[in-house]
């Protein structure tokens, strides 16, 4: 008979909390409580604020959390409601970076283990599929297909619960840190625009233009002819459908294509890409460069916006929640891993901006913004969908605001003949 078995309810909860406060006897602030399933609760450390509640759902949970402790482990305990968080769910990270990040001696290994294996294996009989399963060769054509359909093509009526009126799924530009977040994705557009200095009548490009929120402004505000790609069909059938009702569409366009089946023989003026690099993974990124760079005419210009990693904070090694439940095949890297890419295809390195805090804004707002509309996002996609993007934007604004991420938008030009063709200052950009 297993050991859980001989334990009466009593038992389990007193096994619960004595595991608790074991493995936090060293974390301090303890700024948050613990609420079992049974009701029973541990507060916060006296004179303490309570940033958050722990909620144990049953009598396993820790068991599910803890047995093999990671980024993973972890994420699928909340996703799949072995326990809950009640209030402020970014505050939950640094304890969480402080368990994952823990070097367990083998006595700390051993008392634990010991000890969640006492408790039942599962009281919680939530279906658990274990995430996307993808197909094909990391990066190649068809999987990127379809991790892209796996993240953008769940639902537009989705996105436009939480996104901004123009849903523009990227970084922000806040001019302060309670500006609203219609304001700061439009200055963000119009920012872009800035950085390039589009002009009328130039051809541009956005590889991976989303719902086309940057062509319309940047067709719309600068007189361009527009042209952007997509490998999500809902988005181009939205984006389209946006563009013919501005009256744009002669100048501007949305199509499903990969940025590597690219064959113009006409040449862009400027070239932007916003949020998409990160799909592309390291091995791809000479490719992408010299892509983009052959696209080019001489003295274009190209501005790359996308997140990083610390170089000296690597992101740890094996599957991640995000990568399983999110954003398959994500892979983000140090920004001297993109400049050296960058360089070695030819371009110059015009300006580097970190947009980090930005983004950190950018996060909390999507979160805020599920929160209040659980129930609408929970009619266009299932519980555990909603779960898993509320968690993730959270750990996403921790992480910005640690620095174990960062945004980078990175402008670079195709020099012709050694003239880079920019002003001399940026004093235009600020205008």
């Amino acid at each position: 008979m297993p050991a859980q078995q001989a334990y009466s309810p009593e038992a389990t909860v007193q096994t619960s909390l004595s595991f608790l406060q074991d493995l936090l006897a060293t974390y301090h602030p303890r700024t948050f409580a613990v609420r079992l399933w049974d009701g029973t609760k541990w507060e916060a450390e006296p004179g303490q604020p309570t940033h958050f509640t722990l909620v144990l759902k049953h009598p396993g949970a820790l068991r599910q959390m803890f047995l093999s402790p990671n980024g993973l482990t972890l994420g699928e305990a909340y996703l799949y409601e072995d326990f809950d968080i009640e209030g402020d769910l970014e505050s939950v990270f640094p304890l969480a970076d402080s368990l994952i990040d823990r070097q367990w001696s083998e006595a700390e290994q051993l008392r634990y283990g010991q000890a969640l294996l006492s408790l039942p294996a599962e009281s919680n009989t939530r279906s658990r599929d274990k995430g996307v399963q993808l197909t094909g060769t990391l990066h190649s054509q068809v999987r990127d297909s379809q991790a892209v359909t796996y993240h953008y093509n769940m639902s537009n009526d989705f996105y436009a619960l939480w996104l901004d009126r123009r849903m523009v799924y990227t970084c922000a530009y806040f001019a302060t840190p309670d500006e609203n977040l219609d304001t700061a994705q439009e200055r963000k557009l119009d920012y872009i625009c800035r950085k390039l200095r589009l002009r009328p009548g130039e051809r541009f490009l956005d590889i991976g233009c989303g719902w086309g929120s940057l062509l319309l402004h940047a067709a719309q505000h600068y007189g361009v002819e527009a042209v952007g790609i997509t490998l999500s069909q809902l988005q181009a059938e939205l984006a389209n459908a946006r563009i013919r009702q501005t009256g744009l569409a002669e100048r501007c366009r949305v199509e499903v294509r990969d940025y590597r089946d690219l064959n113009t023989p006409e040449r862009y003026d400027k070239i932007a890409s916003i949020g998409m690099f990160e799909h592309l993974g390291e091995g791809q990124l000479p490719t992408y460069f010299r892509q983009v760079w052959r696209l080019l005419r001489s003295g274009g210009v190209f501005l790359n916006h996308g997140i990083a990693s610390s170089a000296t904070r690597p992101v740890h090694d094996g599957p991640s929640f995000t990568d399983r439940y999110v954003f398959p095949d994500i892979q983000v890297v140090p920004l001297c891993t993109t400049v050296r890419a960058a360089e070695e295809a030819s371009f110059e390195v015009r300006d580097v901006e970190s947009l980090r805090e930005h983004y950190m804004i950018t996060m909390r707002h999507w979160v805020y913004r599920l929160e209040t509309q659980e129930d609408r996002v929970c009619q266009h996609v299932e519980r555990i969908t909603y779960r898993a993007w509320r968690l993730f934007f959270a750990a996403m604004a921790h992480r910005f605001k640690t620095g174990r991420l960062n945004l980078y938008q990175t402008l670079l030009v195709k020099p012709d003949q050694g003239t880079s063709g920019f002003p001399l200052t940026r004093m235009d950009w600020y205008a």
